[in-house]
């Protein structure tokens, strides 16, 4: 759950640490005084997106550290990617920098860490209900999305996506190979021709470089077989040969040396000298012997490098690439071909449609289950929230291929849609068709409960939900949330001093002058006499008497 949230210069907010506890917390404050900015600060640590509009005026920097104990599938999540605490104290930092340019920095458990990470476990650990949810769930793609959430159909329905997108590829393949039929047999017809070409030719890796310097080496055979012969008569072969007087000066100096040692550095340095010499010599009488002029070679050579260099130039390659070239050229006609194989593209197309049902009857058959359990659980609720004698379904409408016969889509064989019958003897309708507000608040709070209770994330945060409905409905609202407190921490930005009673934490937030012009957002831990005032506020408005005290203290009493 969430221990403690810490926040620097965030949009109104110059500085604030707040500690948490377990149970229901309440955010209670007046219109503006930056209640919904604390949750926005949280969500940045969650991963959310950001930019220099979040940096409090005349600052450089925003800074949001958000600290949480670790449930098990968390800690092995962040093992994983190797950013658990070094401490091993159970706990998990999630950081988050954002500059006045709007560039951003993330940390987790002080580590750098990408978006993409902060996301993940941020989804782990906390679940946030916003104040426009009711207006989300008219769409109908927030409806499939919370119904699969709920029902625990993530990865079914993402395998359901897989399977038709794969499905797409296959069918467009086909269609592709349909319309380009001629033109596919031109392209190939000439891939073919120049296939051919390169098979003739052969040319192998390396092949340029090795043939052009064999050239060199037989083109200039004459000079470096003067040359060879002219260095072995230098050093060795001719009567003034250079290793002849070499060693013999250093035989000289040997027994020199034995009437002086201080011609011992010279003789130290000629002695290495006269070995390097004669190795040359060994050397290039080694080479001597292989080097031969070889004009029937060189011919054959000259031939290759002028074939090489002629399907370069057809080709307007460059001849290093043949190589590459020619199997690249290889592995597109094979490609060709096979585009060209309709039989065999639709034979795996109609493969991929078969996968593709059996994943997505699959899903349908859970999501049968999961809606008739998901329509019970709301409707109750509805009872709870004065919406005695409605009802709730989620439907599960079949798509058809246009021509009454089974179709399908990314997300399975049926649209899901979320249908409400508002009062007994009242059709079910579609939820997008509801005109009352209240009731479509009351039904998506109902909604967010029951998927939130069973969710396994640790902390709640619901964002003024309870908004559009007051009274008896509010009281049973605080209930709700109170119960669920019991097993979850759950924290709740509220209006409604119903709601607020039922906390077991009271946070104020509440607005004051910075001194400069500005407005600043500041939060208090309320104690008993606090909520007794805050109560009281929340119910009578600016003027608190003595009757909206009294009725403050009853409601916290109770």
């Amino acid at each position: 759950m969430l221990r403690h949230l810490s926040i620097r210069d965030f949009v109104i907010v110059a500085a604030l640490d707040l500690e948490f506890d377990s149970g229901f917390s309440v955010f209670s404050g007046e219109t503006g005084a930056g209640k919904s900015i604390l949750i926005d600060a949280l969500a940045l640590t969650l991963g959310a997106r950001a930019d220099a509009g979040v940096v409090r005026t005349g600052e450089t920097r925003a800074d949001v550290t958000a600290e949480f104990d670790v449930p098990p599938h968390v800690a092995a999540w962040l093992d994983e990617q190797a950013l658990a605490s070094p401490d091993g104290d159970g706990v998990v930092m999630l950081r988050r920098v954002v500059d006045s340019g709007g560039r951003s920095r993330a940390f987790i458990n002080g580590t750098p860490a990408t978006l993409a990470q902060l996301r993940v476990v941020g989804e782990m650990l906390v679940d946030i209900h916003g104040q426009h949810a009711h207006q989300l769930l008219m769409r109908p793609d927030a409806q499939r999305e919370l119904f699969d959430t709920h029902a625990g159909l993530t990865d079914l329905a993402a395998a359901v996506t897989r399977a038709w997108r794969t499905t797409r590829d296959a069918r467009h393949a086909v269609e592709h190979a349909l319309s380009r039929d001629r033109e596919l047999q031109l392209e190939r017809e000439r891939l073919a021709w120049q296939l051919a070409e390169l098979d003739k030719l052969a040319p192998q890796p390396g092949e340029w470089e090795e043939v052009n310097a064999e050239h060199r080496r037989l083109s200039h055979s004459a000079n470096l077989i003067d040359g060879v012969q002219g260095a072995l008569a230098a050093l060795s072969e001719s009567d003034e040969a250079m290793i002849s007087h070499l060693n013999s000066v250093v035989s000289k100096l040997r027994d020199l040396v034995e009437i002086d040692p201080e011609l011992g550095d010279a003789l130290a340095a000629l002695e290495p000298a006269a070995i390097q010499l004669q190795e040359a010599a060994y050397s290039l009488s080694h080479y001597a012997q292989r080097l031969e002029l070889d004009p029937a070679r060189l011919a054959q050579v000259e031939k290759r490098l002028d074939a090489l260099h002629s399907a370069a130039r057809k080709f307007r390659l460059r001849a290093e690439s043949l190589p590459e070239e020619h199997a690249a050229r290889r592995a597109q006609l094979a490609t060709l071909d096979a585009a060209a194989d309709l039989d065999g593209l639709r034979a795996a197309a109609d493969r991929a449609h078969e996968a593709y049902l059996v994943e997505a009857k699959q899903l349908s058959k859970a999501r049968e289950k999961a809606a008739k359990a998901l329509g019970a659980a709301v409707t109750q609720g509805m009872q709870e929230l004065s919406m005695q004698g409605g009802s709730f379904e989620v439907a599960l409408v079949p798509l058809t291929n246009g021509a009454g016969g089974e179709g399908g889509g990314a997300h399975g064989l049926e649209q899901i849609e979320f249908r409400v019958a508002g009062h007994a003897g009242v059709p079910l309708r579609p939820l997008a068709k509801i005109a009352s507000g209240g009731e479509l608040a009351r039904i998506s709070l109902a909604l967010a409960v029951i998927a939130s209770a069973a969710s396994p994330t640790p902390t709640l945060i619901f964002d003024e939900v309870d908004t559009g409905i007051g009274g008896g409905v509010a009281e049973v609202v605080g209930r709700l949330l109170h119960q669920l407190g019991r097993e979850r921490q759950v924290l709740c930005v509220t209006h409604l001093p119903q709601v607020a009673a039922r906390g077991e934490h009271h946070f104020q937030v509440s607005k004051a002058s910075d001194g400069n012009g500005g407005t600043l957002s500041l939060v208090t831990t309320l104690d008993k006499p606090g909520r007794v005032e805050e109560v009281a506020r929340m119910l009578g408005g600016l003027e608190i008497t003595a009757t909206t005290r009294r009725h403050a203290k009853e409601m916290l009493a109770a």
